[in-house]
């Protein structure tokens, strides 16, 4: 729902007592908006499309045409050989972790989801009309969102990752004992939605059936060690095959996907022969199982920047080297997949603080070093709809999206410059988004 409707359906609930076919009338409207004089990145092609006509009647795009006549019912913006392109796509963020992890956990959920919310925004002025959150508490904002009550992103939810005790998702300190031993039933980071920890197929399975109770479009769960791990080193495998399979078998049985965090060849292998077809982050691994990858027809879900930035501040020996070690494999897994033409999708997933996420943008650049611009952009949009699109009818949004083509979704961003050929302009979207509209609504227009 687009935010004025909020306030359209209460001026109509009045007209409508007064006068039932005025109100009729005002529900039949079609919103018209008309954009001219661009030319168009479709989300799928090496080129733009020079000088074209963009119309959109709601939320969808109605006609694309050389020329479309203007009528008086259409607000017209005339792009003035400004660049179109989709909505950007982020495949993996985490909106409501915007803080370090301990006030993160001391503070109320209310909190933790106004900060959100703020973040919601922030995505969506950098030019994201849809990210996938791929592990915390974000359903709440997304209802928020859609409802029209605040700007932001539409939102593909995992809502609580599933993890192991002692694994990625445990963030107990050494005097907490396990719940099975008489600790407490909940962590304080399940409180909050941002992980679950379950152990043995039984519990898998109803951490599984729990997410997606809750309304989750897809599942996340945790299948190795991670960089940023408080205890879980690494190269540790988290779940016997008969837990990854489980989870596999439930996400199956629901009609949507896994989406699993490996990084060792032997998390992503193992995660491949259980049937996961969505894989993150995957930087360390070898030919063979990319091979293997391909042959399934996996999406590997990669990111960049927390690798090939600076270690941070609060890191301990332990974390630092393991984010050295996963940077050092993440040049092989990018050339490996290209080679092997297995789907690279395009995500962040920056953590911790505003002031990081604020680098989001910076994906587009980091990945020139393998990629060319074209390529990028497509990542960035059609190729990151290919994961959206695997939740089937768990889809929150079952319409086109990251593309320009009569019918899609308007999605839909202006942009000062050609960025198949200079993409390092997306970097600064305060100077160089023209335009923001998502789902036909426009959020951001500096040209007219």
């Amino acid at each position: 729902m687009k935010p004025q409707k909020l306030f359209t359906s209460t001026v109509i609930a009045a007209v409508l007592a007064a006068s039932p076919m005025a109100y009729a009338t005002e529900e039949d409207t079609v919103q018209r908006t008309l954009i001219k004089n661009a030319n168009i990145f479709d989300g799928t092609s090496d080129k733009l499309t020079s000088s074209m006509s963009v119309l959109i009647e709601d939320n969808k795009i109605a006609k694309i045409s050389k020329s479309i006549p203007a009528t008086s019912d259409m607000m017209v913006i005339d792009a003035a050989g400004r660049t179109m392109s989709p909505g950007f796509i982020d495949a993996h963020v985490h909106l409501t972790w915007n803080t370090g992890m301990w006030e993160f956990m001391d503070s109320p959920g209310t909190y933790i989801g106004a900060l959100a919310l703020k973040e919601a925004e922030n995505t969506l002025m950098r030019g994201f009309t849809t990210v996938r959150d791929t592990g915390g508490p974000s359903l709440g904002p997304k209802k928020a969102i859609d409802q029209g009550h605040f700007p932001g992103p539409r939102i593909y939810s995992a809502e609580a990752a599933i993890g192991m005790t002692a694994g990625h998702g445990d963030f107990r300190t050494l005097n907490t004992a396990p719940r099975q031993f008489g600790g407490p039933a909940l962590t304080e980071l399940e409180i909050h939605g941002g992980a679950i920890m379950a152990d043995g197929v039984p519990e898998v399975l109803t951490a599984s059936r729990e997410q997606m109770r809750k309304g989750a479009h897809f599942l996340k769960i945790f299948s190795g060690g991670a960089v940023s791990g408080l205890r879980d080193p690494l190269d540790i495998m988290e779940y016997s095959m008969e837990e990854l399979k489980a989870a596999a078998g439930e996400a199956d049985r629901w009609n949507t996907y896994v989406a699993v965090h490996a990084y060792t060849d032997r998390a992503v292998r193992e995660s491949l022969e259980a049937g996961f077809l969505s894989i993150e982050h995957a930087n360390m691994l070898t030919e063979e199982t990319m091979k293997l990858a391909a042959e399934k027809g996996a999406f590997i879900s990669a990111q960049t920047g927390f690798f090939l930035g600076p270690v941070p501040a609060h890191f301990n020996e332990q974390q630092a080297a393991r984010q050295i070690e996963a940077a050092e494999g993440l040049d092989t897994m990018m050339k490996m997949a290209k080679k092997y033409n297995v789907d690279v999708g395009f995500g962040t997933d920056f953590i911790g603080s505003f002031e990081a996420k604020a680098l989001q943008n910076q994906e587009f650049t980091n990945r020139l070093k393998w990629f060319t611009p074209a390529e990028i952009m497509q990542q960035a949009t059609s190729v990151n709809t290919r994961v959206l699109e695997m939740t089937g009818p768990r889809n929150p949004y079952p319409g086109k999206l990251g593309v320009i083509e009569e019918g899609a979704y308007a999605d839909i961003l202006l942009i000062n410059g050609n960025p198949l050929k200079d993409i390092s302009i997306l970097t600064n979207p305060e100077e160089n988004l023209a335009l923001i509209m998502k789902d036909g609504e426009i959020f951001k227009n500096t040209i007219n």
